[in-house]
């Protein structure tokens, strides 16, 4: 099932095929602003092509990292827009979380992620999103180690390993990443785990390897001449990581 994400003033293609239980979830980010004046018209239409079943949207909200983004009032607008069945996931890179849990919400969110970093109290956050009927996700910088974030994943629907420092992209890949989310798989079988920077054609296999199920890649895609067959690489690429791993149970 291939998807078309929203990210900021960017556009990011999910695929979700198989994961930690029996679901893979690929999310293709790529840069594409209103106000650039690449990729070519072809290439976004091939990508759009890829797209063209749509069904989630992944929108990042920054404050937490040095440039600014938008909010709750794009995402009700796009919820407006798009209706009810597209799933809403907030990537907020704030802060203060905490603030923002309710106007998301109410603006038509699914799926509410948030920074470890960024709160003293993340059982009350995590309660907080929960009472106001969102999924919850945790990520991590890749200076936080694991651990930390380990007496938490019981308690959410998706981590978020960054493997890349959060708030730009075209940022090396850090392949010491990968440690942290194999230890996740291992430890959390079911739990889908994601990774976030500097991903392509040539990284994807350790990501997907170590166990990720969740991939966002940008710059590979859209630097890309042929964006439709490094989506094709990326994506049996996790399928085969996925299926291995339910052969080996």
């Amino acid at each position: 099932m291939i998807v078309l994400c929203i990210i900021n003033n960017h556009t990011l293609i999910s695929i979700n095929s198989i994961a930690a239980k029996d679901t893979l979830l690929i999310a293709f980010y790529f840069l594409q602003t209103l106000l650039q004046k690449v990729p070519s018209r072809k290439k976004h239409k091939i990508i759009m092509k890829q797209a063209s079943l749509m069904n989630s949207f992944f929108i990042r909200v920054k404050h937490f990292v040095p440039n600014i983004t938008f909010g709750h009032p794009v995402v009700e607008s796009l919820r407006k827009q798009l209706g009810q069945d597209p799933f809403f996931d907030m990537h907020m890179m704030v802060s203060r979380p905490e603030q923002w849990v309710k106007p998301m919400a109410v603006a038509g969110a699914n799926q509410y992620t948030f920074h470890l970093e960024a709160t003293e109290n993340p059982g009350a956050l995590i309660k907080d999103i929960r009472e106001n009927g969102m999924k919850v996700g945790l990520a991590i910088k890749p200076g936080t180690t694991v651990e930390y974030l380990a007496p938490w994943a019981n308690q959410i629907d998706m981590a978020l390993v960054m493997t890349v420092e959060p708030g730009f992209g075209g940022q090396k890949f850090m392949e010491d990443m990968m440690p942290k989310v194999h230890w996740l798989r291992t430890q959390f079988p079911s739990l889908d785990i994601e990774v976030d920077g500097g991903v392509g054609p040539d990284t994807i296999h350790k990501c997907a390897e170590a166990g990720a199920n969740m991939i966002v890649s940008g710059s590979a895609i859209m630097r890309s001449e042929d964006p439709r067959s490094v989506i094709s690489l990326l994506r049996s690429v996790c399928s085969e990581a996925a299926q291995k791993r339910c052969l080996d149970r």
